[in-house]
C-alpha cells in the first residue's frame, strides 16, 4: 500500500496576500513582544534614569546661586533649599560688545532651520534621482556620494573657507563671491549643508529604493511623471525617514561649535559659540554655563516630542519583515 501525497494546489492572489499579511503580523508580534519583554523593560528604565540624572542636576544647578553651586553639589539642594532666577537673568544679558545670548538664541534658529531644511530637500530629490532613475554612471556616482562619508570634516573647513573667502570663477560667472560678507548665515548654511548630505542621500536613499516598484510603474503607466511620482507616493511613504534625519541634523547643527568657530562670527553667532565665550577664561563662571546649557536643550527638546512619533516609526522600519 503506497502512501499518498497532497498535491500542492495553485494558490490564488488574494490567498497569497493573506498569506504574506500574516506573516508580516506574526513578524511584528515577535518584534513587540522582544521590545516590550521584562528584561528590555527594566533596561530601558535604568538608562531613562542614568540619561535623566546629569540633566536634572543641572537643572537645579541653573537655580542655586553661585556660592551654594561652588560650595556643596546639587544633591543638597533636598537639605538646604534655596532658588534663584538671577542666573538665568544674567546669562540672557551676558555676551561680548556685539552679541548678547538672547541675540545668539535667535541666531541658532535661524541658522539650524535652514541647515535642516537645505540638506533634506536635496538629499530625498537625489534619493529618488539614484533610486528610480536610470541615467549614465549612475552606480559611481552614488558609490562616490557614500565614500564621501568617511572624509572628516576637519579637513574640508580651510579649503571651504578659502573658496569663500575668494571666489570661485566660471567664465563670467563669479561664485561665491558675495558670501564673504561679514554678518551673514549664508556660509554656515552652506558648509552644513555639504557635511549633511553624503550621510542623508545614503540613509534616505535606503527608504526609497525599498518602496515597492509596483507602485511607481502604476503611477508612470496612469501617465504620471517624476515630479507627480515623488510628491504623491515617494514622499508621503518616506516621511518617517525624512523626519528621523531631521531630528538627527537639527540637533547636530543645533549643538555644533566647530563648524560655527569657523563660519559664523560676529553678530551671527550662535549659543554654542556665545557659551563657550561667557564662561570666562578659565571656566570661573560655570554657574552661567548651567542656565545657559538648560536654555540651549529646550528647543531640541520641543523638536524631538514634537517629531516622536515620526521618529520611532523611522528606526523601526522594515524591522517587522517576515
Amino acid at each position: 500500500m503506497t502512501a499518498t501525497v497532497p498535491a500542492k494546489l495553485p494558490l490564488n492572489k488574494k490567498t497569497k496576500k493573506q498569506l504574506a499579511r500574516g506573516e508580516k503580523q506574526g513578524a511584528a508580534t515577535r518584534t513587540k513582544k522582544r521590545l516590550t519583554s521584562r528584561g528590555a523593560t527594566i533596561a530601558a528604565l535604568v538608562i531613562a534614569v542614568l540619561w535623566t540624572t546629569p540633566t536634572f542636576g543641572l537643572f537645579v544647578s541653573s537655580l542655586r546661586p553661585p556660592e551654594e553651586i561652588l560650595r556643596n553639589g546639587w544633591w543638597t539642594i533636598f537639605q538646604n533649599p534655596g532658588f534663584t532666577l538671577n542666573n538665568y537673568t544674567e546669562v540672557l544679558a551676558a555676551g561680548n560688545s556685539t552679541l548678547n545670548l538672547a541675540g545668539a538664541f535667535i541666531n541658532s534658529i535661524a541658522i539650524t532651520l535652514p541647515a535642516t531644511i537645505f540638506p533634506l530637500v536635496i538629499a530625498s530629490l537625489a534619493a529618488y534621482a539614484f533610486a528610480w532613475i536610470k541615467f549614465p554612471g549612475r552606480n559611481w556616482i552614488f558609490i562616490g556620494v557614500f565614500a564621501l562619508q568617511i572624509v572628516p570634516l576637519q579637513m574640508a573647513l580651510v579649503p571651504l573657507l578659502s573658496l569663500f573667502s575668494r571666489g570661485l570663477s566660471i567664465g563670467d560667472i563669479e561664485i561665491f563671491s558675495s558670501l564673504n560678507a561679514s554678518n551673514s548665515y549664508s556660509q554656515v548654511w552652506i558648509a552644513h549643508t555639504i557635511f549633511a548630505l553624503p550621510l542623508a542621500i545614503f540613509l534616505l536613499h535606503n527608504f526609497v529604493s525599498e518602496i515597492p516598484s509596483e507602485l511607481i510603474e502604476a503611477a508612470r503607466v496612469d501617465g504620471a511623471g517624476h515630479g507627480q511620482v515623488f510628491f504623491r507616493i515617494v514622499l508621503p511613504l518616506t516621511m518617517p525617514a525624512i523626519a528621523s534625519f531631521a531630528i538627527f541634523q537639527f540637533l547636530w547643527v543645533w549643538n555644533d561649535l566647530l563648524v560655527a568657530l569657523v563660519f559664523a562670527d560676529g553678530r551671527v553667532a550662535p549659543m554654542t559659540k556665545l557659551l563657550a565665550e561667557i564662561t570666562g577664561s578659565r571656566g570661573q563662571d560655570w554657574n552661567l554655563l548651567t542656565a545657559g546649557a538648560f536654555i540651549s536643550i529646550l528647543v531640541p527638546l520641543i523638536v524631538f516630542f514634537a517629531l516622536q512619533r515620526y521618529f520611532v516609526r523611522g528606526l523601526l522600519a522594515g524591522s517587522t519583515k517576515g
